[in-house]
């Protein structure tokens, strides 16, 4: 009964908030996001204890996060799938330099801020170096489809800069998440193990790109060819594939996520199957799934554990990092491959967004103990913050109009 009930509140608040953020031009995941946290001990539990015992009592916190992991792993399953590889190649001079830029300059600063968290915040058992991977992989994530959802609601998906900015992303979340992937191995493998994995990381990608991605292609042409739709035979097969590279992935240690977000990438995103299964899979898995995992990352943000003005200061240095790297990184590649500083300064603010991807990697780093519950929230807060300052920055400092202004002058002959 109180795992129904939890559900029903859940997705309820989603919604609604989700809603009223986009009432104010900012994109409904952010709602969604705040309205996870905002059920947990940091706001419910803590003006109403007794309805946040009854509405999400501790005991359905095993069945939510089950549901949460299965939901993430659909979720990156999605966003693989939608991943256009076009982009990884359109400007790809461009799109690579600014991409990397805006991953090694906030991994570079959050290994130097690890120096100063690790003895303040990491938990007891947990190696530096392994530790300082994990900050430097927070810093540096950028969530791919708030951006481009960003870029949608503004009409800029089109545009050059535009774009630009989407492939910049795409290969921002390729390489973040291999260098994640690293990471948990990493964190995972036990001593002398750490090559063991990666090697077998590298041969399931191999096998994945050598042997699954192509037969996708070939099911895929056939299909078109012969105009055939989309049949629940086909749907299992699709499942059971995600299924077993989520095991896969798991078992070799890097995290059931990548190998569902892996065969994602195997089917191209603009074939009638994709659209088919974007279809059918997406508004189970942003109506339920997702909302579940906010409030599953809700219940372990504990944004009362970072109290005073010492731990509130630190806090305040961790999203000053995360954005001056990101921002700085993609703001001075931008400018070194040609574009003009208001699209400098515009792609600099959108890499800036980390959204649901960041909260993924956390939830990642508390379940393996790299980071404590402290520093969990200040992350957490930081996601937030970083994501839901992205539109108004934007708005202020870069005007769509005059972005639009620019484009058409370049694009007039003289």
């Amino acid at each position: 009964m109180h795992v129904l009930l939890a559900l029903v509140v859940i997705i309820i608040s989603a919604r609604v908030l989700g809603a009223i953020f986009q009432r104010f031009h900012q994109p409904q995941v952010i709602g969604e996001m705040i309205a996870g946290i905002m059920l947990g001990p940091s706001l419910l539990g803590r003006i109403a204890p007794g309805a946040a015992g009854h509405l999400l009592p501790n005991a359905v916190a095993p069945y939510l996060s089950v549901l949460a992991q299965i939901g993430v792993i659909l979720y990156m399953f999605l966003v693989g799938v939608e991943l256009d590889t076009n982009l990884l190649r359109s400007r790809s001079h461009a799109s690579v330099a600014i991409s990397h830029a805006s991953i090694i300059a906030p991994f570079l600063l959050g290994g130097v801020l690890a120096l100063w968290l690790y003895p303040r915040l990491a938990t007891q058992d947990v190696p530096f170096t392994v530790f300082a991977l994990f900050i430097g992989v927070a810093m540096s994530i950028t969530a791919f489809p708030v951006l481009a959802r960003i870029l949608t609601d503004w009409g800029m998906h089109q545009t050059r800069m535009g774009t630009i900015a989407l492939g910049c992303a795409a290969v921002d979340d390729v390489t973040a998440w291999c260098l994640f992937a690293f990471v948990v191995s990493v964190a995972h493998a036990k001593s002398g193990q750490v090559l063991v994995t990666l090697a077998l990381t590298g041969a399931f990608i191999a096998s994945v790109l050598l042997v699954v991605r192509p037969a996708a292609q070939w099911f895929i042409r056939r299909q078109e060819q012969k105009r055939l739709s989309t049949t629940k035979d086909t749907v299992v097969v699709v499942c059971a594939a995600l299924l077993l590279a989520a095991l896969a992935t798991d078992r070799i240690g890097i995290h059931a996520l990548f190998g569902a977000f892996l065969i994602g990438t195997t089917i191209p995103h603009d074939s009638q199957l994709a659209h088919d299964i974007v279809r059918k899979f997406e508004d189970l898995v942003v109506v339920l799934f997702v909302p579940v995992f906010f409030a599953f990352t809700g219940m372990r943000t504990q944004i009362g554990l970072v109290h005073g003005w010492g731990e509130w200061t630190m806090c305040g240095v961790i999203i000053a990092v995360a954005s001056l790297g990101k921002f700085g990184g993609a703001f001075f590649a931008s400018r070194l491959t040609g574009l003009d500083w208001r699209e400098s300064t515009a792609l600099g603010i959108l890499m800036n967004t980390r959204g649901l991807m960041e909260l993924i990697v956390l939830n990642v780093g508390l379940d393996l103990g790299v980071i404590s519950p402290t520093l969990f929230g200040m992350l957490v807060i930081m996601a937030v913050v970083t994501t839901l300052a992205t539109t108004p920055i934007l708005h202020a400092v870069t005007p769509v109009r005059e972005l639009e202004l620019v484009e058409r002058s370049e694009t007039i002959p003289a």
